[in-house]
């Protein structure tokens, strides 16, 4: 049953891992492809969340996004494999940030091309999230292994 468990983690935790390798690959000077994808739609929720709030948020650099999703996605990926429940918090905390942001089939209509795209995207993301929710529920639920001392007991003397 450990073999599986492990193994279903592996798999589960390499989406993210290679994802975030992928993306540090591609880096370079200017934040590489996925800076170039994401800072339109950064832009977009910004503008979206300032004018809901009332206020001027403060410029956000799409390479420091960036690197962020990577650290996110590599450590969160690497810790969820070894069991680590923090990991399945940062990747959940993935998810719950940047889903929204880079899927957003809700500024497009129903009838084009890109919504259905980016919808099946966003429920992918939400599956993934479900899973997370299922890994860290088990955790917590599953209790921790104590070792119990047992007391040194000396033997009582035999009536006569």
């Amino acid at each position: 049953m450990g073999f599986f468990s492990f193994l279903g983690r592996v798999l589960f935790a390499s989406l993210f891992i290679l994802s975030a390798w992928q993306m540090f690959n591609d880096f370079g000077v200017d934040g590489g492809p996925a800076a170039k994808e994401l800072a339109p739609k950064l832009n977009l929720a910004k503008a979206h969340l300032s004018s809901r709030l009332g206020v001027t948020l403060p410029k956000i650099e799409v390479r420091q996004v960036v690197v962020t999703i990577i650290a996110l996605k590599g450590v969160g990926g690497l810790l969820f494999v070894i069991g680590n429940i923090f990991g399945a918090y940062l990747l959940a905390f993935y998810l719950v940030v940047v889903s929204p942001i880079l899927y957003d089939f809700y500024n497009y209509g129903p009838q084009e091309r890109h919504f259905s795209l980016l919808f099946t995207e966003f429920l992918q993301s939400v599956a993934l999230f479900g899973a997370l929710l299922f890994f860290i529920g088990m955790k917590n639920s599953t209790p921790s292994k104590r070792v119990v001392l047992k007391k040194r007991t000396t033997p009582k003397p035999k009536a006569a």
